[in-house]
């Protein structure tokens, strides 16, 4: 299918924004989309499948309109990712077509945080609803930020009094040797994506005082054994790294008024050959329990640079041709 589409009244600035330097938005959308743009001053022609080929224009006009200065990497790849997944404002299975996602307002920073992509709107439902709630997929699908932003929004609700966030400390694939310092800072290495996705959300100054007042936690996963988690927004992060043993013990440490979110990539699993991933099985033995809610994400949620996508879609052929 073939579409043409002009911006007119025509603006230089803003269709040089939108082109990007030597026509590298374009060239962005067509890899992302999957479709062939060519353009001759302010008139451009689509070409591709008719679902691909309408959401590149959708896209080439939203862009348009917010191109009144040079558009961040950020914001663009953002939109790019929308796009490529087809997302939108999904309506809730069971309201009667309500949009329920217009009245799902987290209270962090980030004035603008939603799901992206309609997996990414699941998630974040399942979250809410749910007391255990397992966030499975490929890097940069937005698991671990989406699942923070709760806890920041649950700690500013005062529906939890603390946060806690812990990571198996897994070396991936390297041997760090005797880090030096004191136990908080041999384990820091392993769990700082936290804390920047604290800091994302909250603020550097506002997560210090937090910190400090006790209503956030950030430790490794062997902290758990023993403890239990009242009140608390508890975060499991690269659960595909705990064996079974310890990811039982974890769902266990769950007490009243808390709620728990797991993530991890099982294919990026760091773990001794031959010991089985707690988090693979954690999704079997777990399957019919209710309560538990699990989300899987693909490499069309991902909202990082469209060739990430690829590299995830590239490794999982690659798998699939090997079994």
């Amino acid at each position: 299918m073939i579409l043409r589409h002009a911006f007119i009244p025509l603006d230089n600035d803003r269709l040089a924004h939108l082109c990007g330097s030597m026509d590298e938005h374009l060239r962005d959308i067509e890899a992302a989309l999957e479709v062939g743009i060519t353009r001759r001053n302010e008139s451009f022609k689509v070409e591709g499948p008719k679902a691909q080929a309408e959401r590149a224009v959708a896209l080439l006009q939203t862009m348009y309109d917010r191109a009144r200065k040079p558009i961040p990497a950020e914001t663009f790849q953002l939109a790019l990712a929308e796009a490529a997944a087809g997302a939108g404002r999904q309506p809730r299975q069971g309201d009667g077509g309500a949009d329920d996602d217009e009245a799902l307002v987290l209270r962090t920073r980030r004035a603008d945080l939603a799901g992206r992509t309609p997996n990414q709107h699941i998630y974040l439902r399942n979250i809410l609803d749910h007391d255990i709630t397992f966030g499975i997929g490929p890097a940069g699908t937005g698991k671990t930020f989406l699942a923070v932003a709760c806890a920041v929004d649950a700690l500013e609700r005062s529906a939890v009094q603390r946060i806690i966030l812990t990571r198996p400390a897994v070396e991936a694939g390297e041997r760090l040797g005797f880090l030096p310092g004191d136990l908080a800072q041999k384990v820091d290495p392993y769990l700082r994506p936290l804390y920047d996705a604290l800091y994302d959300l909250m603020g550097f100054d506002k997560v210090g005082k937090a910190f400090e007042k006790g209503s956030i936690e950030v430790a490794p996963l062997a902290f758990m054994r023993g403890r239990t988690l009242n009140h608390a927004f508890v975060i499991l992060d690269e659960a595909q790294n705990t064996t079974p043993e310890q990811m039982k013990m974890f769902l266990t440490r769950i007490g009243f008024g808390s709620k728990c979110v797991v993530t991890g990539d099982v294919s990026q699993i760091d773990l001794p050959r031959g010991t089985e991933s707690g988090l693979i099985d954690a999704e079997r033995v777990l399957r019919r329990v209710r309560g538990i809610a699990t989300t899987h994400f693909s490499s069309a949620d991902v909202v990082r640079h469209p060739l990430v996508a690829r590299i995830v879609e590239a490794y999982d052929a690659a798998r699939s041709d090997a079994t």
